[in-house]
This record gives C-alpha cells, sequence and structure tokens, in this order.
C-alpha cells in the first residue's frame, strides 16, 4: 500500500486530475476502475473522482510497487528531469535573485539566456529555477509530478531583467492574475541612437508572422490589410526619455500590453530602434556599437511594481517596487 498526504500545491484540484498528473502513463479506464474497486481511496472511502481535494487529504493506492512506478514514469520523470533541473541551477548558479517569499521569485535573467528551453538541451531560466527550489530542499523530485514550479512572464533571449516565478501553486496563480489583469507594473530600459525628447503613451496594432518570428506595427486599424485584421493584437506601450549623452539616450517604456516583440518593434516603427537589435535594428548603428561590446540589444527589465492587495498571502508584496540595476554595458556604452 502506498499512502500520499495532499499539500497546499495539490489542493483545489478534482481528483481525477490530480490522479492523471501523479500516474501519467496510466490509461483513464485503469484510474476510474480502481477507484470503483477501492485500490484507490481518499480519506479511506470510495471515490468517483469528482471530489475536490483539500490540503491533507489521504490517498492510498492498494496498488504494487512496480505497478505505481510503471504508471508514473519514475525512472525517466522523476531521475531524469530531477538531474537536468540540477545540471541547469549548477550552469547558472551565479544568478542574481532580486526577491524571494514562501510564494514567489524574482530572478535577475542576463541577456542570452533563454527564459523558457526550445529544445531539450536547452538550458533556461524556467530550469534554473526548479533547480534551485530542488537544492534548498523547497520542493522533491516527487512533488514534481503533481505540481511544477514555472516562470510567470518571458523575456526575449537577447533582453536581460526581472523575470517573476511562482514558487508555490498560490504563488503562481497569483501572478498570472495580476499580470493578466495588467496591475503588476513592468519597466523597461533601452538604449537608442540619438538624442530623443519623449514623454507619450502611444497605441497600435501588432501583426505576428509565425514563419519568420517576426512582428510589425500599424498606428491604427485603417492601415492594416484586410486579411491580416483578425491576426493583428492591440498594443498600448508609454515612452519616456530619461538622460542623453554621446548621441545616445535612455529611454524608459512602461508596458501596458505585454505582447511579443512589442517595445523592440514599436521603437523600430517611432524610426529609434534598440541599439543592438538585429531584428529591427539599424545594421550600421549596430557595427558601431558592436566594436564597443555590444552582443545584444540594450532592453532591460528594470523595475516592477506590485498592486497593493488586502490578502494576507501577498502582503508583503503589497505595492512593492522592486529594481533591478542595468547590467554593466548600459552605462559603459552611456559613457563611451
Amino acid at each position: 500500500m502506498i499512502s500520499r498526504k495532499i499539500t497546499s500545491n495539490e489542493a483545489g484540484q478534482r481528483f481525477d486530475k490530480y490522479l492523471k498528473k501523479l500516474l501519467k502513463d496510466a490509461p483513464d479506464s485503469f484510474l476510474y476502475k480502481m477507484l470503483r474497486k477501492k485500490n484507490i481511496v481518499l480519506n479511506g472511502k470510495r471515490s468517483d473522482g469528482r471530489e475536490v481535494l483539500c490540503i491533507d487529504d489521504e490517498v492510498k493506492f492498494f496498488l504494487s510497487d512496480d505497478t505505481f512506478e510503471k504508471f508514473q514514469g519514475k525512472t525517466v520523470d522523476r531521475f531524469g528531469h530531477a538531474d537536468q533541473y540540477s545540471q541547469s541551477y549548477q550552469k547558472l548558479k551565479k544568478l542574481q535573485i532580486i526577491y524571494e517569499n514562501e510564494h514567489i521569485l524574482v530572478v535577475n535573467k542576463p541577456a542570452g539566456i533563454l527564459s523558457q528551453k526550445a529544445a531539450p538541451d536547452d538550458v533556461s531560466i524556467n530550469e534554473w529555477f526548479i533547480g534551485y527550489l530542488l537544492s534548498q530542499h523547497v520542493i522533491e523530485p516527487d512533488s514534481l509530478l503533481t505540481f511544477k514550479p514555472s516562470i510567470c512572464n518571458r523575456l526575449d533571449r537577447n533582453t536581460s531583467g526581472m523575470v517573476v516565478c511562482g514558487k508555490t501553486l498560490a504563488g503562481t496563480q497569483y501572478l498570472t492574475r495580476i499580470i493578466k489583469e495588467k496591475t503588476l507594473e513592468k519597466y523597461y530600459y533601452c538604449l537608442v541612437s540619438g538624442t530623443i525628447t519623449i514623454q507619450e503613451r502611444l497605441t497600435g496594432y501588432l501583426y505576428k508572422n509565425m514563419a519568420q518570428n517576426k512582428v510589425t506595427i500599424y498606428q491604427n486599424k485603417a492601415e492594416i490589410p484586410d486579411f491580416l485584421v483578425k491576426d493583428a493584437v492591440f498594443i498600448d506601450t508609454a515612452f519616456q526619455s530619461k538622460y542623453s549623452a554621446n548621441n545616445i539616450t535612455l529611454l524608459e517604456i512602461q508596458l501596458f500590453t505585454g505582447k511579443t516583440h512589442q517595445i523592440r518593434a514599436h521603437l523600430a516603427a517611432l524610426g529609434c530602434p534598440i541599439i543592438g537589435d538585429t531584428k529591427y535594428g539599424n545594421p550600421t548603428i549596430n557595427k558601431i556599437y558592436e566594436k564597443k561590446g555590444v552582443k545584444n540589444q540594450m532592453l532591460h527589465a528594470h523595475k516592477l511594481i506590485f498592486p497593493t492587495t488586502s490578502d494576507q498571502t501577498f502582503s508583503d508584496t503589497s505595492g512593492k517596487i522592486l529594481e533591478c540595476p542595468m547590467p554593466s554595458i548600459f552605462e559603459k556604452i552611456l559613457n563611451s
């Protein structure tokens, strides 16, 4: 007999959904048959799988160890993935943690590192995060079968700055909600060529060409070709000049919508592309700054402002302002 206690990261979901995560290789027919025959019971009683789990509920499996492990996929998923996460953590061990509490973590992602892996062998912030939690014994390998902590926002590979991560189910749900509701204020710094004076909030529409992984900005719907209208999404961006020197301007950008390449493409459409941006930038200008050490687009997620809340679970972050220093290359270019 195998017994498991329901944790806060597993509570709140239907029992059958929990079972399908835990015994992911088991056919549905097998799981429901085991429930009917009381080979899987919830709090010592027969279950039909529709019950909503609560913290400290007890699930008992009257199955052989071999059967349980076979349907759990333990040999591959538990040990293989735990090793992968630990290796990612070791490779990115020196990452700067900006803030951490019981439920969330905010990390400074360097330019050149993926937020989430695109291929099986990639090293990303998401894998680093799980590896970090495993190294601190915040989670154990088995828990990844029913709840996997993850990042809640993404930055382009060559954009640096703050990535928010949910350590718990409650933390993940909270971060996902405030990002969706746009109550988590997000600010970026970027460097553009020329002396620019701007303090304006601009809207428009963005169309993404999936084949090219490139977007086009339109100022209004009337500009959009008819065959693209249904796929164009609204964007909202605020721009403010902060400092100019040596024919370079430091801009602060606030995102009100977070769409693919929004800042980079919006600035390019305004005629002031980001220095180092190989997709939307000016190749001639990029070559000049490449000789000065610029290897990535000069775009950095530097500030987050959390919404005020009466929820005591997240009182630590209510109205909290987090700031992340610019990479040294920003200062170098500004002062060159």
